[in-house]
């Protein structure tokens, strides 16, 4: 997690420079959701380590802890969501590309986000945290995902 000193940090409902509130919010829950996938640790553990973390001041909190509660709380009902569009098991995902496919599928399920920008995010949190072409593999995942749970929103296209 980044840290920085005092004097960096924003006040309260300023987007920070670069990344929105909420691209900062989906990285710290995908840092929670790595956490939960590699150590097992609970919510609770999970956003402690992040309250105590100087980037918390820079994301919006009520929906870091709706995407990290979500996620941790429907986790196999969302990877059975994504897993007709795999083509390996989840446990052989990457686990930064399978917190990523968590994050995009619970947005796309209990969100009214445009399916659009949910799978941006998501390429953008993989440019960032994940393999060299990771994000390609991301973008096809949940672009199928999309079609079926959003139907109505992508044949609008």
């Amino acid at each position: 997690m980044e840290n920085t000193t005092s004097d960096q940090k924003q006040p309260a409902g300023k987007k920070p420079k670069g990344r929105s509130i909420r691209r900062r919010s989906r990285e710290l829950a995908l840092q929670g959701i790595y956490q939960f996938l590699i150590s097992g640790a609970s919510a609770g553990e999970i956003k402690e380590g992040a309250m105590q973390c100087d980037e918390f001041n820079n994301v919006d909190p009520e929906f870091y802890e709706n995407l990290l509660e979500g996620v941790l709380n429907d986790f196999a009902a969302l990877e059975e969501d994504y897993r007709p569009f795999i083509d390996r098991d989840v446990t052989q995902l990457s686990p930064i590309e399978r917190a990523i496919l968590l994050i995009g599928a619970y947005e796309l399920k209990n969100t009214v986000t445009p399916y659009r920008v949910v799978i941006n995010e998501a390429v953008e949190l993989d440019k960032t945290f994940g393999g060299a072409d990771g994000f390609k593999y991301v973008n096809g995942v949940l672009d199928k995902l999309s079609g079926k749970l959003r139907a109505h929103e992508v044949n609008k296209k």
